[in-house]
């Protein structure tokens, strides 16, 4: 019997779909992005690189810098701080 997928995308049929007319807009990515901005993590599944984890999907964050060209969010999860890399077009300014 094979074993079950361990990946990042696991179960995420319903999580990560576009709808039916939704395109990747090249405006997402040349967006930009100050320190202390706050943005809702977004995720958008046609771009892999810079994804961050579905469980920020929805997280409200602010913008502590860059780190490359991605930028670093600060968010909760619950009671804890996290820092997250996420790169620009899975994020969407407040």
């Amino acid at each position: 019997m094979a074993t079950s997928s361990k990946g990042a995308r696991r179960r995420t049929r319903s999580k990560l779909k576009k709808g039916l007319r939704d395109k990747f807009k090249p405006e997402s990515i040349i967006q930009g992005f100050k320190a202390g901005d706050k943005v809702i993590i977004s995720i958008d599944p046609s771009s892999m690189k810079g994804m961050p984890h579905t469980r920020f999907k929805g997280n409200m964050g602010t913008v502590a810098g860059m780190r490359g060209s991605a930028l670093i969010v600060n968010t909760y999860i619950g009671k804890k701080k996290k820092e997250i890399y996420v790169s620009p077009e899975h994020l969407k300014r407040v």
